[in-house]
Parts: structure tokens; sequence; C-alpha cells
């Protein structure tokens, strides 16, 4: 029986050898990585400068896009140094570090999502009572609860309950660090891991997904009851999160599929791209889907690539 403190590395092993194609996925996924970084700042920088996107829609947006570097800072650089090694260790600290980064991302961005969900039904089911009900004060409370609440968390099951756990070996079948696999490798009782993950799952991840049902239900509801103007206004913003949503939740999907089931018969670049999905899937298709699908973004997009407005 070894404890986790004394396990000074992991492997990663679900890595295979691919030969001298290790630097082609190397150069793609740096590529990838570059485009995530620099479509995520601009969008950042778009809302920042101008004053017209300081409203809350494009607050939450921006909380949004400042989580996909977060997420991706916290994958990219570690997953571009494994596929050039030819040994996957990862040591322990920093194995533990990448799991509090991805799972928290995770969360930010379920929670962002939310809380979008909710600003968007307050602007299309009130409209007119919109200013009063999202208030300054109100985002800023949202935006704090997106971030300290997932990092409260994520300091709690990582640090707390994980990595005390005692190990029996350090062999993650994974491409990056998991805490699900960090877990199945436990000796020692694993009962306050399952009990607090549980809990988690039905007091916060349910009524979030209830929440978000409830508000689309109730604006599609104004959009079939309402005018055509009310309609395009409700497509035109809700579309890109919807697809957002719909985009991370086929990725989480994927993510515990991956973990969950037997899949030693699926080939082994397939259960990879399951595993990663839900970690590249929203850095990259957000800003994209945002910035092209939002009229207001698209054309100060476009004037601070030209220099003059489109």
């Amino acid at each position: 029986m070894v404890n986790s403190t004394q396990v000074s590395y992991f492997i990663l092993d679900a890595y295979f050898d691919t030969g001298m194609l290790k630097y082609l996925y190397f150069l793609v996924l740096t590529v990838v990585y570059l485009i995530i970084i620099a479509a995520n700042v601009l969008l950042i920088v778009v809302i920042c400068v101008n004053r017209s996107f300081h409203e809350p829609m494009y607050l939450f947006l921006c909380s949004l896009f400042v989580n996909e570097l977060y997420g991706s800072t916290g994958l990219f650089p570690l997953l571009l140094f494994q596929i050039l090694k030819d040994v996957h260790m990862v040591s322990a600290s920093l194995c533990f570090l990448q799991v509090f980064c991805l799972y928290s991302y995770g969360l930010i961005e379920f929670l962002t999502l939310s809380v979008m969900s909710y600003d968007r039904y307050l602007a299309i089911c009130f409209p007119l009572q919109y200013n009063t009900r999202m208030t300054s004060n109100k985002v800023a409370m949202f935006t704090a609860l997106i971030w300290f609440y997932p990092i409260l968390i994520n300091v709690i099951i990582v640090y707390g309950l994980t990595e005390p756990l005692h190990l029996c070996g350090n062999v993650i079948d994974k491409v990056y660090c998991d805490n699900y696999c960090i877990v199945k490798l436990a000796c020692s009782d694993t009962t306050a891991n399952n009990i607090f993950g549980l809990c988690h799952v039905f007091g916060v991840i349910i009524f979030l997904i209830i929440l978000i049902v409830y508000t689309y239900m109730r604006i599609l509801k104004v959009c079939f009851s309402g005018s055509k103007q009310t309609r395009h206004k409700a497509v035109s913003t809700c579309t890109p999160h919807l697809v957002s949503l719909m985009n991370f939740s086929f990725g989480v999907f994927f993510e515990i599929l991956q973990s969950r089931f037997n899949m030693t018969n699926v080939p082994s670049m397939m259960r990879i791209f399951l595993s990663l999905y839900w970690l590249t899937g929203q850095p990259f298709v957000n800003p994209l889907l945002h910035g092209l699908k939002m009229t207001k973004i698209r054309i100060v997009y476009k004037s601070l690539l030209f220099g003059k407005r489109m």
C-alpha cells in the first residue's frame, strides 16, 4: 500500500507509438492551440475596449472566453510535451495541478453557460424589467460565483479528498491526468469521495440542468406566442449559446462514456479523441461561433482586423 504523497510520478498510459507521425500531431495541436489563444484573446479585447459591450450578456461571454484560455493552458502545454516524449511520465504535483485546472475549467464552463441561459431568459421573457433584474451588482455576484465556487470545490476534491488517498499504482489510462482514474487506483476507502461526488451532482449539477431546461422552455413559449421581431431576437441571441451548450454537453457525455465504460474494442485514436473533445471542442468552437453569429461582435471584430468598420 503506497500513499499518494509518496508517489513521485504518474504514467499516462493512453499514449501509443506513432513513429514520425508524432511530429505531425504536435504541429496540428500547436496550430489548434495558437488559434484558440488568438481567437479568445481577440474577443476578450473586443469586449473590454468597447464600452457598448459592457452589458451582462457580453460580460458573461468575456468570462467564458477567459475560461477557454484557462482550460486550454491547463491541457495543451503538457499534452504537447508528452507527444514528443518516448516515456510518458508526469510528476505527482503537476498531475494534481492539471486535475485541478481541468475540473475547475469544466465546472466554470457549465456555471457560465447556466448563468447565460438565465440572462437570456430575463432579456426575452422580461425585456422591460431586464435592467432592473440583471443589475451590475448581480452581474458581479454571478461572475464571482462562477469562478470562486469551482475553485473552492476543486480544492476540496483534489487536495482534500484525492491527494490523501492510499494508492496501489500510478498508471493513468489517459493522455492527461484525470481525477476519476486516480481514485480508481486507491487501495483505501473512497466512500468520502463517492458521497461528496453524489452530493455535488444532485445538489448543483441537477439544479443547473433544471434551470437551463426551464429557461429554454419559457423562451420557446415566448417565441411561439410573440411577434416576429421577438422570435428573431430570441433566435439571434440564443442560437450561439444553445449550440455552445450542446457542444459542451456532448463533450462531457463522451468523457463520461470514455471513463466509466469498457471501450477496449474502440480504436486508441478514437478513445483519445473522445477523452479530449470536452477540453478542446469548446475553446475552439466558442470564439468562432459567437464571433460569426453575433452581428454586433462581428462588426467590431472586422473593424479591428481590417482597420475600418464593416
